[in-house]
Order: structure tokens, then sequence, then C-alpha cells
């Protein structure tokens, strides 16, 4: 089975002028077959996400005519803007809707359901769709609407904003992507105002974002990001924010955007594997954006110099937002209008410096956690997750079902290039159910094809293995496929174990089942609503490599080695020396200095081929 949402590489998607002039082109004969006698462009099959969606297509149309002069879309950008403003501006309060701060104010909103009552919650992100059609319409409808149309249209454009930011509490869900979009309204909607009322919805949507977003960051391997749905990042709603903050920066030139963009770009890097895969997140395990994400992915990989625009997106949502049937629909829909707009071009090359929370080289790479555990490890086309023993989770050592990867103290990394090489030295103080405080030492290096890892800990009582991940999904054409299988060797024994035991709580990488599906099976609310990240903690068990320690390692350390990528067998030698443990493989021999580190503590590696 393929996995649903993660596909091709969002930059392998022509971003020429002529390839959005096509993409233009289809949207427009599929609006003009369906608007209705009422100019109704909405998706016959829609019912959520549906208050902004007609005015979506209308400021597609609008940009088409812009760039063609097309003589059959003045008319109906026309009757479909009369139409939203006749048929889905709503100023009576939403039944059951429960994140008012002003009751009855009369002031326009949009509906994330029509009927009343039915999901109020959804019409604070839905109001702030709306805007964002509204003013992108605005922007593009010059020569199209007559001036009581723009005139009406602008006075509806600063009533959403007033209900988003007077009559309800700001970003009520907590989702990063949706109060970053509510600032990229106000600041674009500033421009359409006379000055007067323009000057202070800029200088409210500036401080909103310092005030109500940028001070509510949260910490995530060791960057600063909009908290998103409660948690530090969602790998669906991540790119979306990255997205609005690069519009936020065009239309407003102010230096913070591009500084959090570049933060959260350089996360971004960090956590993505080189194939693009990614998972995790607070609403969204493993469901991905597509073309939602592209302007953010495309405008940073420009100015942090990395090819961000490997992330696997949901091709069904290339270009714009689809129904079931594949018919067009106009839900954020701006985001096509912006990345038509922006003249940017992809970045495509990786960035040549060494990151703290990845390693990258070649077709291998890690991703490593904000303890410095593996998060993926992705080598010959497969990706690994971290296993699950006795309801820890990680990559580590493990003894008498206790796994040694969660650190008490600081962590050091050291990054070294050689030859063709790239390594990375990871020691982290752990302490086991004996209270024993022991120096874990975790050594990785690649040649861009394999990765071999040796872990050294101190002797370990009873029959220690090494943890050495959960086989996960591979590389299939532009697809993912879910496996339960890898290219793995070891130098010492291995074993591909599976769970004995039944149930929601143990995850068998051989049953046609998603992490995200297994992740919300064990959440604590239904799925879309819950966080498939702490359901998924609660995993007891997991299929597993389990990689037993080598024979030839000094008598007081249990060293275990592990080759990703490669089936063929190797070995591997661990020997004490003046200059701290010497590691020997066929394709390299390295030094790793001792616990006590250079004269600042900094743990040593040396490399040579």
């Amino acid at each position: 089975m393929h996995l649903t949402h993660q596909r091709g590489p969002l930059h392998d998607l022509p971003d020429t002028p002529e390839a959005y002039d096509a993409v233009l082109a289809d949207v427009v004969e599929q609006a003009l077959a369906r608007l209705t006698p009422e100019g109704n462009l909405e998706h016959p099959d829609c019912v959520d996400d549906i208050g902004d969606t007609s005015l979506g297509i209308t400021s597609l149309l609008a940009l088409a005519w812009q760039r063609t002069k097309d003589p059959r879309l003045p008319d109906a950008v026309r009757r479909s803007l009369a139409f939203h403003l006749r048929e889905r501006v709503y100023v009576d309060d939403n039944p059951g809707y429960p994140n008012l701060k002003r009751r009855n104010s009369s002031l326009p909103y949009a509906r994330y359901t029509l009927a009343p009552g039915a999901h109020p919650i959804g019409d604070w992100p839905s109001t702030v769709w709306a805007l964002l059609q509204a003013v992108n319409v605005l922007d593009t409808a010059d020569g199209l609407a007559d001036d009581g149309q723009r005139a009406e249209l602008a006075d509806v454009a600063h009533g959403y904003w007033r209900w988003l930011t007077e009559a309800t509490f700001f970003n009520p869900q907590e989702a990063g992507n949706q109060a970053i979009g509510c600032v990229v309204g106000g600041l674009m909607l500033a421009r359409h105002l006379p000055p007067q009322e323009g000057a202070p919805v800029r200088a409210r949507a500036l401080q909103l974002y310092t005030d109500e977003i940028r001070a509510h960051r949260v910490r995530d391997r060791g960057a600063l990001l909009p908290p998103e749905h409660g948690g530090a990042y969602d790998n669906n709603y991540g790119p979306i924010s990255l997205s609005f903050l690069a519009q936020a920066h065009r239309v407003s030139g102010e230096d913070v955007f591009a500084e959090d963009g570049d933060a959260l770009a350089r996360y971004i890097d960090a956590r993505l594997t080189g194939g693009g895969f990614d998972n995790g997140g607070p609403r969204y395990s493993e469901q991905h954006s597509a073309f939602e994400s592209v302007l953010g992915l495309r405008y940073f990989s420009t100015r942090i110099g990395s090819d961000l625009g490997r992330y696997r997106g949901d091709s069904r949502w290339a270009r714009h937002a689809v129904k079931a049937d594949g018919g067009v629909d106009g839900h954020f829909a701006w985001m096509l209008v912006w990345q038509i707009q922006d003249t940017t071009r992809w970045h495509r090359e990786p960035s040549p410096a060494a990151v703290r929370h990845q390693l990258r080289a070649g077709t291998v790479s890690v991703a490593f956690d904000d303890r410095m555990t593996p998060a993926v490890v992705e080598a010959g086309g497969t990706y690994c997750l971290p296993a699950a023993v006795n309801r820890q989770h990680g990559f580590g050592p493990v003894t008498d079902g206790f796994l040694l990867c969660r650190p008490m103290g600081e962590v050091r990394v050291r990054d070294v290039r050689a030859e063709g090489l790239t390594a990375k030295l990871i020691t982290k103080p752990v302490v086991g159910r004996d209270h024993v405080l022991r120096h874990v030492r975790s050594l990785y290096v690649t040649d861009g094809t394999t990765l071999w890892t040796t872990v050294a800990v101190e002797r370990l009582d009873g029959t220690p293995y090494l943890l050495a991940g959960l086989p996960y999904a591979e590389d299939d054409g532009d697809r993912v496929r879910r496996t339960a299988h890898a290219a793995v060797s070891s130098a010492g024994t291995l074993r591909l174990t599976h769970p004995d035991a039944q149930g929601a709580e143990h995850f068998d990488a051989r049953a046609e089942l998603t992490q995200e599906q297994a992740a919300f099976a064990l959440a604590e609310d239904p799925r879309g609503y819950g966080n498939p990240d702490e359901g998924w903690r609660h995993l007891v068990s997991s299929t597993a490599l389990e990689a037993g320690p080598i024979a030839d390692a000094p008598d007081d350390l249990h060293v275990f080695a592990v080759r990703y990528g490669s089936q063929e067998p190797f070995t591997v030698s661990v020997e004490r020396s003046g200059e701290g443990l010497t590691v020997r493989t066929d394709a390299f021999t390295a030094v790793i200095g001792d616990i006590a580190g250079d004269a600042r503590a900094e743990p040593e590696l040396t490399l040579l081929v």
C-alpha cells in the first residue's frame, strides 16, 4: 500500500509563466461551465470549508483576465462577485459559535458550513480565508468590477477584519497558519483602505503578529516556531505557515517576517529527509499540503540556500484544491494567486553547512529530534522511524527492557567531513534503572549511499541489544510505499522482531496500517481534532530492528554497529588508544576522543579514509 498524501517533490512541478497560464486556462474552462445563473462558482460537492470558495474561483478568474484579457471573464467575475456579496456574507451570529467576544456585532463573517449552527468552530479560519480571497480580488479586479462592487467588497473585507480582531477571540484554535494568514489579510487590506483607516489596520496586524504569534512561539530542535494546533510544528500546516510568512514579507517588507521565516525554513530543512519524507504534528501526522506550501518553500529555499522543494506534497492538490472528482475547488485559492505573482525560483541544491539536528549526504539522511535521537533514518530509499519497547521510543542500547536514549544532562555534537565522508558524533549522559550514569557515544558516518552507525556505552548487564529502528516506508517512484523491511546489516547479530501482543498499542509494520492511522487510534480526541503525536506516545511496542553487540570491543564497553542501506556483511573493530576509541571498518577509521573532550569539553572526532 502507498501512503496517501506523500507523493512527488514539490519542486518537480513546472512553475514557468506558461505552466501557470495553462493551469489558469483549465480553471477558467471549469469555472465558466460551472457558473450558475445566480453566479455561484462553488463545487457541487462542497459542504465544509465552503464560505470562501466561490470568491476564491472569482479571484483566479480575475488573475486570468489580468494575464490574458479573455473577453468571457469580466461578466463571470461581476456575476460571481455579486453572488458572494449577496449570498455568502453573514452578519447574524452563528448559533453555537463559542468564541465571540461581542454578541450581535452585525460584522460580516464567513461560515465553514452554511447550515446555521453546523460546525461553527470553523468560522474563524473560514473568515480569514474569505478576507484573503477578497483582498486578492481587490488586487486584480481593476477594469472588471464596477466602482460600486469594489467599494462594497472593500467594506466587507474591512468588516471581516474587524470580526476576526474585535468580535471574536484571536486565533481561537491556536493554529499558527490561520493566525499568520489573518495578519497577512490585514496587511493586504490596509493597502485598499483610505490612509486614515488603512494605517491603523496595518499597525494592528503587526501588533497581533508580535504579541499574539511571535511571543507565543514554541521551541523545538533549537528553533522558535509559530505554534500549530497546540504543538511546535505540523508537517502539513508548518509549510503553509511558511507560505504565509513569505507573503507577509512580500507585502509588508518587514524584516521580522523574513527572519522568522528563515528560522522556520531552516527547521524544516533539518527535519526533512533527503527524499522529502516527513511525519509528525499535532493534527495531521502524515498528511501533506501541496500548492499551499509552494510559495513559502520556494521563497525561503532561495533565502536560506537549500532545496526545500524536496518536500513531498500531495500531487492531487498540486495546483489548487480539488474534490474527489478532480474538479477545482476555490479553497486556499489565494496561495495559487500568490505563487503565480511571485517570481522567486527554486533553490535546488542542499545547503553545504553542517546542521546540528541533521546528517545528510547523497541519498542518506538522519533527522534528529530535540534529544538528538534519530527521528527518521533514510538510506537505500527506505525510511526507518524510532521503534518502541516497553512504552519507550527511540534508537539506542536496550538492557533488561530499558532503552538508554533519554539524556540526563547536556548532549554534545561534533560534525566532521573528510574525503567524501560525512560524520556526526553525538555524546549524551544517560541513567538506567540501576541509577548508574553512563555515556552513550553514537557515531554516524555516511558516504552518501550507506550509513554506518556505531554506538558505544559502558558495559551493561544481561543481554543488551541496540534498538535500531522501525522499518516503515520506502520510495516507489513518485510515491511512498509502506514497508516492513529495510536493507540493514550488523557487525553483530541482527533480528527483525514484531509485537506478540495485539491491539492499537502494538504497531506491527506488516499490517496495512499507517503511522497516522495508528496514532489517531491512540489519541484522546477524534481524528481531525486529537493530537496524533500524543497518541503515538502511548505505543507500547512495535516492529523493531535489534542488533547485538560486536565481539571485538574493549572489555568495559558494549559496542553496537549497524549499516543502513546495505545487507552486505561488514566488520567493525573498536579498540582503546591514548586518543580515545578507534573504530575501524573497511571504509574508514574514526577516532572518538575521550569523554572529557577538548579544552571546552567538546567531543573530539577524527575521520580517516
